[in-house]
């Protein structure tokens, strides 16, 4: 197993430990931050992967499957989590892992193909802004932030049903194979 690969199994293995300390009482009043930490440093080895693939050709189809599932298993993990903090609402949590699971399945279908289907850069785009949301919404900075805290949230939801719109259009020839 390659680098970029180690680290988005790494990515996987974070999310537990992520969800523990924001949750529970463990990390006592510093839980979040530590909580916290390890979304940053999970969301880091995602950027960090896709580099070190890229420059060293070290992409995979495990890369390329396991890499956005490993981005959604940590932003879903975490919205869930918000969702139970009551910080944020559980309607945008559900467009969101619709999103997610209609990109999943389709990636299924695609997958019986014989195709593998690479992120594009509007999901790329949607990764960054959920993950800059989450953030934003896990240090709870009071009054004086929740205009720009919408405002990423508002981002976040628009690009994700961007993004799967985008998806669908770009790769509407493997749900259609076969059904002609």
């Amino acid at each position: 197993m390659n680098l970029p690969n180690k680290l988005t199994v790494l990515r996987v293995l974070l999310i537990p430990f992520f969800v523990l300390f924001l949750l529970t009482d463990l990390g006592g009043d510093y839980g979040k931050y530590y909580a916290l930490a390890i979304f940053i440093i999970a969301s880091l080895t995602d950027l960090l992967d896709g580099k070190i693939a890229r420059k060293y050709n070290l992409v995979t189809n495990f890369g390329k499957f396991m890499d956005p599932l490993a981005d959604k298993l940590l932003v879903c993990s975490a919205m869930i989590c918000l969702v139970e903090m009551k910080r944020l609402a559980a309607w945008i949590v559900i467009i969101i892992i619709a999103r997610e699971f209609i990109i999943s399945g389709f990636r299924l279908v695609a997958s019986d193909n014989g195709v593998v289907i690479a992120a594009s850069y509007w999901g790329k785009f949607k990764t960054t802004f959920q993950m800059l949301m989450i953030i934003l919404l896990i240090l709870d900075l009071g009054e004086a932030f929740a205009l720009v805290e919408t405002i990423v949230v508002w981002i976040a939801l628009i690009l994700t049903v961007v993004s799967l719109a985008d998806y669908l259009l770009k790769n509407k020839g493997v749900l259609l194979e076969g059904d002609i």
